[in-house]
C-alpha cells in the first residue's frame, strides 16, 4: 500500500493508490464540527442522566474529542472481540459497548464523570441520538446541508 500526498490547484489530498483519502482543509472543518456536536450531546446529555457529571465546557470539548477517538479505534476493536455474544443478544449488547466507551472516555477526561452502569449505557443511548440529530444537517466538508425537495435521483446537497 502507498498512500501519496498530491497538491492540486491549492488544494493538499492524500491518496491512497490512487483514490482520495482525505483532503486537508474538508475533513479538517468536519472533524472540528464533528467534535463540536459530540461536546453538545455531551453537554445534553450531563444535564439530563443522573449519575453523569460535567465541570465546565472544556470538559465537554475534550471529551467530545476523546468520545470520536475512541469510537473511531477502540469500539471496532471491541465488536470484533464480541461478536459472538453481540449476535447471540440480536446486537442489544452494542447498547453495554457503547456504554463502555462512554465511561472509558469520562476515565480519561478530568472534568467528566460516569457513575454506574446504567448511568453510562442510557447515557450512551442518548449521546448517540442528539449526536444523530446534530450530524444529519452536517456533510464531511463542514457545511450544513439544506434538503429541500428529494424527487429520486442521486440525492445530495442542493446548491
Amino acid at each position: 500500500m502507498r498512500v501519496s500526498r498530491v497538491a492540486r490547484g491549492g488544494e493538499i489530498a492524500y491518496l491512497l493508490q490512487g483514490r482520495r483519502l482525505l483532503t486537508a482543509g474538508e475533513d479538517q472543518a468536519g472533524f472540528l464540527i464533528r467534535v463540536l456536536i459530540n461536546a453538545l450531546a455531551i453537554y445534553f446529555t450531563a444535564a439530563i442522566v443522573p449519575g453523569i457529571a460535567l465541570s465546565g465546557l472544556m470538559a465537554a470539548l475534550g471529551a467530545g474529542l476523546v468520545l470520536g477517538l475512541v469510537n473511531a479505534v477502540v469500539r471496532p476493536i471491541l465488536i470484533l472481540l464480541t461478536l459472538p455474544f453481540t449476535l447471540l443478544t440480536l446486537g442489544l449488547f452494542l447498547f453495554v459497548l457503547n456504554g463502555l466507551c462512554l465511561w472509558l472516555t469520562s476515565a480519561l477526561v478530568k472534568g467528566f464523570e460516569v457513575h454506574g452502569f446504567w448511568s453510562a449505557v442510557f447515557g450512551s443511548i442518548l449521546v448517540s441520538v442528539v449526536s444523530w440529530l446534530l450530524t444529519t444537517s452536517v456533510s464531511d466538508r463542514g457545511q450544513i446541508i439544506v434538503i429541500r425537495h428529494w424527487s429520486g435521483g442521486e440525492p445530495g446537497p442542493m446548491r
